[in-house]
């Protein structure tokens, strides 16, 4: 027979967009007693999150500085006609730090990890080993939803930080290589210089199918350090990941597959940018807007985070009709065009843009001039599921 473990706030999941929930009610509400539940015996997996400066609000940064590795000042992109660095901040985020900052923050009772949830509802959590966490308010982190009811590309990688024989010389971060052979859609290399002799390498597709060949993946990743002279003496991590990229679909119908009643936040509320899949500035974004409230009943924190999910969703069409005509409009070997053609803009226009914060002349500029898709494939995907 289990026992019954009281609390004001349970958090199920223990990811970025959890733990970040955690951290924002602990700086908000130090009294709240706040349980963080996770089958893995750590918080946030194993990943790198990175994010441009201009992706969080500057009243909102106080809450993800704490947890910022790798701070640069400029990154590059590189495409077969097109090499440019676009003056402005990059920073990552690692699962270490996570761990660390909500361990060393919150009290020893917040975390609650290894303990698989069999189900949760808006004030009860039950976990396999017959516990039960009664709650005034849940929140589910647990990732996606049925995803088979939203119309979806998909941004898929593997990731290796590579510890070098010698110093790489990179002096900040390559965000966009494009110049690669283009497989399986559009395909570029990603680089992080963590340390003189460390360097983030990720191999990403925006791709039709979610497989990731990662054997594959890591030999194209060993090939392209060797085409840039890097002598690789160890693999230190590898990730990899899979994240959808969202042309249409039934918002109502997605929120109600993991339970209507029940408040979500990250992936399991549909809160990541549709062009990209990155999820940590809404989770940013909505840990701080809970941190505000005062009232956690499970209730009212299940109408609060669906309104707000179907409001950024409702924002995001414009970005859904841009993934659209990238997957629909034209040939997957030539999307390197789409995104080539993107970083011709103006370099605040871009970052508006990865902050979804485009304005009308923005949608316009983006809009307008010789499309790199054909016309009538575009068109067409205008008419259709884009704007949903």
């Amino acid at each position: 027979m289990g026992s019954t473990i009281p609390c004001d706030v349970a958090i199920v999941g223990g990811g970025l967009a959890g733990g970040l929930i955690a951290l924002a009610l602990h700086a908000r509400h130090p009294g709240l007693d706040v349980r963080i539940i996770e089958a893995a015996p750590h918080l946030g997996g194993d990943h790198v999150w990175s994010f441009f400066g201009s992706d969080i609000a500057a009243q909102d940064r106080w809450l993800v500085a704490p947890l910022t590795v790798h701070d640069w000042q400029g990154y590059d992109v590189a495409f077969p006609h097109l090499a440019r660095q676009i003056d402005a901040t990059y920073h990552s985020v690692t699962s270490e730090r996570l761990h660390a900052v909500i361990r060393t923050t919150l009290p020893a009772t917040a975390m609650m990890l290894g303990r698989k949830v069999l189900a949760a509802s808006a004030t009860a959590v039950v976990l396999a080993d017959g516990d039960r966490i009664a709650a005034k308010g849940v929140i589910d982190c647990r990732g996606p939803g049925d995803l088979s009811v939203l119309d979806l590309g998909w941004q898929k990688f593997v990731g290796q930080e590579l510890l070098l024989h010698a110093p790489h010389g990179a002096a900040g971060p390559t965000v966009m290589d494009a110049t690669v052979e283009q497989i399986d859609g559009y395909r570029f290399v990603y680089c992080l210089p963590f340390a003189a002799d460390r360097m983030f390498v990720e191999d990403t597709y925006y791709s039709d199918t979610p497989h990731v060949d990662r054997a594959a993946l890591g030999l194209r990743i060993a090939a392209y350090a060797a085409g840039r002279g890097w002598q690789v003496d160890s693999v230190l991590r590898t990730e990899a990941g899979v994240l959808p990229i969202t042309l249409g679909g039934d918002f109502e119908a997605y929120w109600r597959s993991s339970g209507a009643n029940v408040a979500k936040a990250g992936m399991r509320a549909g809160l990541f940018q549709p062009t990209t899949g990155y999820s940590l500035p809404d989770a940013v974004r909505l840990a701080v807007r809970l941190a505000e409230r005062t009232d956690f009943a499970g209730r009212a924190l299940a109408d609060f985070t669906h309104d707000y999910a179907r409001a950024a969703w409702k924002h995001g069409a414009f970005y859904r009709m841009l993934s659209a005509m990238m997957f629909r409009a034209g040939d997957p070997a030539e999307r390197w065009r789409i995104i080539e053609r993107f970083y011709r803009l103006d370099p605040t226009l871009i970052t508006r843009f990865y902050a979804g914060r485009s304005s009308l002349k923005d949608k316009i500029r983006i809009l307008t001039g010789k499309p790199p898709v054909p016309v009538g494939s575009a068109i067409r995907v205008l008419r259709t599921t884009a704007w949903r």
